[in-house]
């Protein structure tokens, strides 16, 4: 009896894994760089459109790979949405993305991988027929320096910033955001008519990332590569301030490697929030983690000790 309900579960299993597909697109190419997507596609029982969330993943606009996140690709496309896990840019690469490297290089190359981001999304918009794509629920998310090309894709004007020819809609809107352990340079940029639904999550002891407002790298005010960032507990207390829609998780006494949590532990969150922005509900939230510190209830919010 034990060998039939292995067989049935290693069935069940295979046929569970079959019900997702994966497909490898080319989203840009010129005489330099090719920049492909893997799109995870659920199997679909309805010709009903499927709402998408586009990745980026991280690593310091140097190194990482769009692959890295196969796992959260197929759990999201078992649950009914498609998820495009991009690459871009590696401007970074070789050069120096912390205190000693250069401020222009380092804004020029969340700029380029913004910029590879846009041209994504317009790439999926101009090709949603063919993979049954609905533009109205396009999603952006990302992991650390994935985190800054979403924050930026969202917010940065697109006229004025986009490096390249593509063209989204005038009044191009994504539906959400998921960002892990990132930050936006200019908080300002977040205004009561562009914000939107938020899912955050972050080591409130981040020294690559501030966790609030802060230096990029933790660098000093004289270094060549110091980088002013607004990172998640200071884009949560603003979007409080304005009254719109978000959710953060901290982890209190965690730093830059909890970057990834809401990608590989914390999936059923973004889940969570997809459903929940997707069904029109509203949210305000913010959960601790404890870690190395104890969380403190002082009425209305919790907080790191």
């Amino acid at each position: 009896m034990k060998k039939y309900a292995i067989l049935l579960f290693i069935i069940l299993h295979f046929n569970n894994i079959q019900a997702q597909e994966i497909k490898t697109i080319t989203y840009f190419q010129n005489d330099t760089i090719q920049l492909d997507l893997d799109l995870y596609l659920p199997q679909q029982k309805t010709n009903e459109k499927i709402p998408l969330i586009l990745f980026a993943f991280g690593g310091g606009f140097s190194g990482g790979e769009r692959t890295s996140e196969k796992e959260f690709g197929m759990f999201m496309a078992k649950n009914g949405y498609a998820v495009a896990s991009i690459s871009y840019s590696l401007y970074m690469k070789r050069k120096d993305f912390g205190c000693k490297g250069t401020l222009t290089e380092k804004i020029k190359a969340i700029q380029i991988g913004v910029s590879d981001m846009w041209q994504a999304t317009s790439f999926l918009l101009e090709n949603a027929a063919k993979y049954n794509l609905d533009t109205s629920k396009i999603f952006i998310s990302g992991i650390s320096a994935g985190a800054e090309i979403g924050f930026h894709a969202v917010y940065w004007d697109y006229k004025l910033m986009n490096l390249y020819k593509s063209n989204l809609p005038e009044n191009f809107k994504y539906k959400g955001f998921i960002g892990g352990s990132g930050a936006i340079m200019d908080i300002n940029l977040i205004t009561r008519e562009k914000a939107i639904p938020t899912l955050l999550s972050h080591g409130n002891n981040d020294a690559t990332v501030p966790y609030s407002a802060g230096s990029h790298r933790s660098c000093p005010t004289n270094a060549s590569g110091w980088l002013i960032l607004f990172g998640s507990y200071a884009v949560y207390n603003h979007m409080n301030d304005l009254h719109k829609d978000i959710e953060l998780i901290t982890f209190c006494g965690g730093g830059h490697e909890f970057s990834g949590y809401l990608f590989h532990q914390g999936q059923q969150y973004v889940l969570n929030f997809v459903d929940t922005v997707l069904k029109g509900n509203k949210f305000e939230s913010h959960l601790i983690i404890p870690l190395e510190k104890k969380s403190v209830n002082t009425g209305k919010y919790l907080f790191c000790e």
